[in-house]
């Protein structure tokens, strides 16, 4: 049976799809091709994870036309070479992150890189952050297997502290989380992102 087309290329900057519309059209199916921006491939990606189904059935992908669709276009290498087995990150709220992830203070009445909030974080067994700091940025690292880069901005205009590794993991004030600019539903204290090795994804070219 030819795939089955999921077209998600009506979501907005910073909107997720519903889980229920997700799942009436990704369960059951045999292979998906999702149309839409990197929310909407996240999206699927983690039905396909819930359901125990994601080495299952392959997954094409056709980006919408928005910076970060196609930074990650370019980064899967899209439309070229043969369907493959990729890794995937995951957090420790349920969720997936394909092109980036960032933790930032609240909301309030400064502007964001004014704001900081005071936090400790590793990546691996390497401390990256250990008192106020303005945002922390996480990428999937496609050059790589099961590994992410972590960027730790301490204050805007200064140098900021890169690492990369199989995991992070964050504690701190109440902050903010956007997983691939969709915001998370409530503020949050603690938090994990990892490359999971027990997880691998097909992607058709």
């Amino acid at each position: 049976m030819p795939a089955r087309q999921f077209d998600l290329r009506g979501l907005a900057p910073g909107q997720g799809p519903s889980k229920r519309h997700v799942a009436s059209v990704v369960d059951g199916v045999d292979e998906v091709v999702v149309q839409g921006p990197v929310q909407a491939l996240a999206a699927v990606l983690n039905r396909l994870w819930r359901t125990e189904r994601l080495p299952s059935v392959p997954v094409g992908w056709e980006p919408a036309d928005d910076a970060a669709s196609r930074g990650l276009a370019r980064a899967l290498g899209l439309g070229t070479g043969a369907e493959r087995e990729l890794p995937l990150v995951r957090d420790d709220h349920g969720g997936v992150l394909l092109a980036a992830g960032r933790v930032t203070a609240l909301g309030g009445q400064r502007p964001v890189l004014g704001r900081r909030f005071g936090a400790q974080a590793y990546a691996d067994a390497t401390r990256v952050a250990d008192g106020p700091i303005t945002r922390i940025d996480v990428r999937p690292d496609w050059t790589a297997v099961d590994r992410i880069s972590v960027a730790v901005v301490s204050l805007p205009l200064r140098p900021v502290q890169r690492t990369t590794g199989r995991a992070l993991q964050i504690a701190s004030e109440p902050v903010q989380v956007l997983r691939d600019g969709v915001p998370f539903d409530r503020e949050v204290t603690r938090w994990t992102w990892y490359a999971d090795d027990r997880v691998r994804w097909r992607l058709r070219p």
